[in-house]
């Protein structure tokens, strides 16, 4: 009788032991899966920041092109914008360049990842979207698009 008792108690400890082992490699997949979600969404971001200051012609409001782009992905803290070339005007703009500067995105993990230094938030890396110029405030529909 006092074997079986002692049995049980194996069992319970070799059953925690494991389970914590298949807690953890969940976790790790599910922010595994945050984690390219959060890219999938930040790439989006940079081509609707882009889009919007391509038709909205916006070259001195880049926190309107910011709030935008947060809108998708309230994480975002930074936004870099280059007009191409350098110095155009509406008549000789040829495009946009948004991007999220390396530091601008940062992920944080929530699995506890036991020994590693990956609990600590991460930079996404540097990521950017090329837009060419479109119809630059000339659409007549462009009013609805560039609405605060």
């Amino acid at each position: 009788m006092k074997h079986l008792a002692h049995q049980r108690g194996a069992t319970l400890i070799e059953f925690a032991l494991g389970f914590l082992i298949f807690l953890m490699f969940l976790l790790g997949i599910v922010d595994f899966s945050r984690m390219l979600y959060t890219w999938a969404a930040a790439n989006e971001a940079t081509r609707a920041g882009a889009r919007y200051a391509v038709v909205c012609d916006d070259k001195a409001q880049k926190t309107e092109v910011l709030t935008r782009m947060q809108a998708l992905l309230p994480q975002i803290t930074d936004v870099d914008i280059a007009w191409a070339p350098s110095g155009c005007t509406t008549a000789n703009c040829q495009g946009v360049t948004v991007s999220i500067p390396s530091g601008g995105l940062k992920f944080q993990w929530i699995a506890p990842i036991v020994g590693s230094g990956l609990l600590a938030a991460i930079d996404v890396p540097k990521l950017s979207t090329y837009l060419p110029r479109e119809a630059m405030r000339q659409d007549p529909n462009s009013g609805t698009a560039c609405a605060s």
